[in-house]
């Protein structure tokens, strides 16, 4: 992420964004599938994340991908 000059706050919000869906999944994220994914987006959604901050998370877990 530094290489990438990403800030501070960006890293921290990903490794964040990151340990939530790892904590939503049970297990470590990398062995997650496309339906794991859609169900944390439907579960965000469902609690009233809003669509700018659905937005950063995706981002974060396209970066780990």
């Amino acid at each position: 992420m530094t290489m990438r000059r990403f800030s501070q706050e960006t890293q921290r919000n990903y490794v964040r964004d990151v340990g939530r869906f790892a904590s939503f999944l049970g297990r470590s994220p990398d062995t997650a599938t496309a339906d794991d994914l859609r169900r944390f987006q439907v579960g965000q959604q469902g609690d009233g994340v809003p669509v700018p901050t659905m937005n950063s998370i995706v981002s974060a877990l396209r970066f780990f991908t």
